[in-house]
């Protein structure tokens, strides 16, 4: 039996910040190629994945990331007592941990079903070095399932689908004139006060979806403008983050969110990701729930399960790890949550005997 929590500190042991993470891809793959031939094993740059090829009629993907956000006072990892403490321990090679295990023990038992476990970079950065991505764009074979499971840090839950996200930038035009005589001209920084009023204002909509509550939201989150300390300022822009639930279209999202905001002057559209449905009425999905009596709750916020939804793959987001702690210098993983992540997979990839 794998020592998770030793396997966690030795993952954590190795840095892997945001397109750094070759060494750990390294050791990863070794980690891997050495578990035996049960394993097809295929690399593209940092992205690693491992595939049985038992001619099962279903597909199980379980996936990670290998990077984690840069580091806050919490390199080296080290262990106290039942957990390991240091950056990513939560998010997540507290997750990759216990993937490995699995790849290793799917040789010793066949699963009943296949697996495909899939370590890829540049999670925690733009999506467009994104390895996920990369993955889908260039080998969807080798992404191919009936389910995945992504092992972030949920504390055990499954958090079922991810709301949407978008950027909008909203340009406000003016005319410069002097300070002193600001008459002559019209400030467009003062043009922002209406619209930073309705954003502090909005009332986030709960929506059910498969009885789950997501709760969208809309943030001021960038502001710029001005020319210099004695000129009106002719222009300035407002950049907003509106996160959707499943129950909406990119499109209606889109147009929503424009809508809030059809004083300015132009309107453009930074970024988007869509929205994925919890999809709890498939049938591996309701029985990797019922049979392990796993608690469900919505994904408040965006993760990869988006993509793999796209793709016609219903997934979910089910991991160690406490997930108020990702990011923060205190971050760590307990064993007993590797150990509980651990069981409820082995048990439904029929390892064990379970």
């Amino acid at each position: 039996m794998t020592d998770l929590l030793a396997l966690t500190a030795e993952l954590c042991a190795v840095p892997s910040p945001s397109l750094e993470e070759h060494a750990l891809a390294d050791l990863v793959q070794a980690r891997l190629a050495a578990a035996g031939p049960h394993l097809e094993v295929q690399r593209d740059g940092p992205n690693v994945v491992a595939r049985t090829r038992l001619g099962r009629p279903r597909r199980i993907v379980l996936g990670g990331h290998l990077d984690t956000v840069p580091p806050n006072g919490n390199l080296p990892p080290r262990r106290e007592g039942s957990r390991v403490i240091g950056l990513g321990a939560a998010d997540m090679k507290g997750g990759l941990a216990v993937m490995l295990a699995l790849a290793a023990e799917v040789g010793a038992e066949p699963p009943r079903f296949d697996a495909t476990f899939v370590f890829y970079a540049a999670e925690e950065i733009a999506d467009d070095h994104n390895g996920l991505r990369h993955l889908f764009a260039t080998h969807p074979e080798w992404v191919a399932g009936d389910l995945a499971v992504l092992l972030e840090p949920t504390g055990g839950w499954v958090e079922a689908g991810c709301q949407g996200t978008l950027h909008l930038e909203c340009t406000y035009r003016g005319r410069r004139a002097h300070t002193a005589r600001p008459w002559t001209g019209r400030n467009a920084i003062h043009r922002l006060a209406a619209a930073l009023t309705r954003v502090a204002a909005y009332e986030p909509e709960e929506v059910v979806v498969d009885g789950l509550r997501y709760r969208e939201a809309l943030q001021a989150v960038r502001v710029t403008g001005g020319v210099a300390n004695n000129v009106v300022p002719d222009a300035a822009v407002l950049v907003v983050n509106r996160r959707f639930a499943p129950a909406r279209t990119v499109a209606e999202a889109v147009a929503d969110t424009e809508g809030l905001f059809a004083d300015a002057d132009e309107r453009r559209v930074l970024t988007v990701s869509p929205a994925a449905p919890p999809m709890l009425g498939d049938p591996l999905v309701a029985e990797l729930i019922g049979r392990h009596d796993l608690g469900v709750r919505p994904k408040l916020g965006w993760t990869d399960v988006a993509r793999f939804a796209a793709a016609g793959v219903p997934a979910l987001n089910f991991g160690p790890g406490d997930p108020d702690l990702a990011h923060r210098p205190d971050e760590a993983v307990e064993a007993d949550a590797l150990a509980a992540v651990h069981a409820v997979l082995a048990s439904f990839l029929g390892l064990g005997g379970r």
